[in-house]
């Protein structure tokens, strides 16, 4: 038997009349409903890819993307959710990132729901011809991309070197006059 002490370890419970649960923070309002934040640990520190790395541009979008759906898919309120999205421009910008990048996912977002719309009767399958990875050289790599985009073929970026390319050493080399023949 399981102390009664062990399991409230592995559940959290309301405080304040609020409880986290995955990425949500699920708050008690006084009529009874229930509205929805954006939870992040205390211990988070808003540190992001900084947008002068040598990262795709699509890849430090993607950032921006993955934190703004968070909020339009989590957030309940309207009030809430342009708060949320001042945290997260606000996150951003300390990381380096212009507001036209911003601006250009949001863009991006409604362009795609309402396309989203619009395709739902029609099959998208079959809008690419293939795929193809290749390593990322800033400023080719999205010329590449972009022509063979023209011709239906969507591209991924690998990184060319790796910290696991420098750290990551198995074996010990071997000179060449103790090798055997």
């Amino acid at each position: 038997m399981i102390p009664l002490a062990t399991y409230s370890s592995l559940y959290e419970e309301e405080e304040d009349k609020q409880i986290p649960f995955l990425d949500t923070l699920l708050v008690r309002r006084e009529d009874g409903s229930v509205k929805l934040l954006v939870y992040r640990k205390k211990s988070h520190t808003d540190q992001y890819p900084n947008f002068s790395s040598y990262h795709p541009l699509n890849h430090k979008l993607a950032v921006i993307r993955t934190l703004l759906e968070r909020c339009y898919n989590i957030v309940t309120k309207e009030d809430d959710r342009k708060k949320e999205e001042e945290h997260v421009a606000k996150a951003l910008s300390k990381c380096g990132y212009p507001p036209w990048t911003i601006d250009r996912v949001k863009q991006d977002i409604v362009e795609k729901s309402l396309k989203d719309e619009a395709n739902k009767v029609k099959d998208t399958r079959g809008k690419h011809k293939g795929m193809v990875v290749v390593p990322y050289v800033k400023g080719l790599s999205e010329a590449f991309a972009r022509i063979l985009k023209s011709h239906g073929i969507a591209t991924a970026n690998r990184p060319r070197r790796t910290l696991r390319h420098f750290v990551v050493h198995p074996k010990d080399k071997v000179k060449d006059e103790e090798k055997t023949e």
